[in-house]
């Protein structure tokens, strides 16, 4: 090798050669994209899906960060929220943008996710964290954007238990956080069709986002962070084995 490309600051930390040609290898751009609608806001145990999935783009972006990649993070409701460029001294930024998100005003996918696309023309990881509150069909047209570019996009898929399981046991009056509609329900005679319900919606996600090679995990906030972690990431192993 030429001796130019010797990267000497790295030898006189080490005492050992590396050439400079690798490094554009072996880094990348690691960004988050982060739902912050304010369905997002529910939580029936001691997190939040909006803290939970914060925890999840910190953990993350902690291990991309010590890899050396460059990490960046969008915010997202119905429009772009904040946006801090990918840059591997943007870690703390990140860190803070995920301590001051709010989940404040309505949400939806199309928008955003379609502005974003003009903005992430480099290839790199896509981490897409979000309750995914719309149709299949309309989600995965929001997301192809971003995974036609030659993007490696994963997404999480963030529940509340009780969104899974629906075991409330009185009458009550339930409101849509996105718009603010009221409806009396009855959950014993609701429950067996809403389960049924969101089971097919995650069976739906699932399938489409398969068929488009994206990285899919739904994760419910009842489930600890340490597992769901090490769960999808030897999960992801395999996939590339394969791959």
């Amino acid at each position: 090798d030429d001796i130019r490309r010797v990267d000497w600051k790295v030898f006189a930390r080490t005492d050992r050669f590396y050439i400079k040609q690798y490094e554009a290898d072996t880094n990348t751009n690691f960004n988050v994209f982060l739902d912050v609608s304010k369905s997002m806001s529910f939580g029936t145990g001691a997190l939040t899906k909006l803290e939970y999935g914060s925890y999840l783009a910190a953990c993350l972006g902690y291990l991309s960060s010590r890899q050396r990649d460059r990490v960046g993070i969008v915010t997202f409701d119905s429009d772009i929220v904040t946006h801090v460029p990918p840059s591997a001294k943007h870690f703390d930024m990140v860190l803070h943008t995920l301590d001051r998100a709010r989940a404040e005003r309505p949400g939806h996918l199309s928008a955003p996710l379609s502005r974003m696309a003009e903005h992430f023309k480099r290839r790199g990881i896509l981490l897409l964290i979000s309750d995914f509150y719309d149709d299949p069909d309309a989600v995965l047209d929001a997301v192809k954007p971003l995974r036609f570019l030659g993007n490696d996009l994963v997404v999480f898929h963030i529940l509340d238990p009780q969104e899974l399981s629906f075991d409330f046991d009185d009458a009550s009056t339930f409101e849509d956080l996105e718009s603010g509609e009221q409806i009396p329900v009855v959950p014993q005679s609701f429950r067996a069709e809403y389960r049924r319900l969101i089971e097919e919606h995650i069976s739906r996600l699932s399938t489409k986002f398969s068929e488009q090679r994206i990285d899919y995990a739904q994760i419910s906030t009842a489930e600890p962070l340490d597992r769901a972690l090490f769960s999808y990431l030897s999960s992801r192993a395999k996939l590339m084995k394969v791959r």
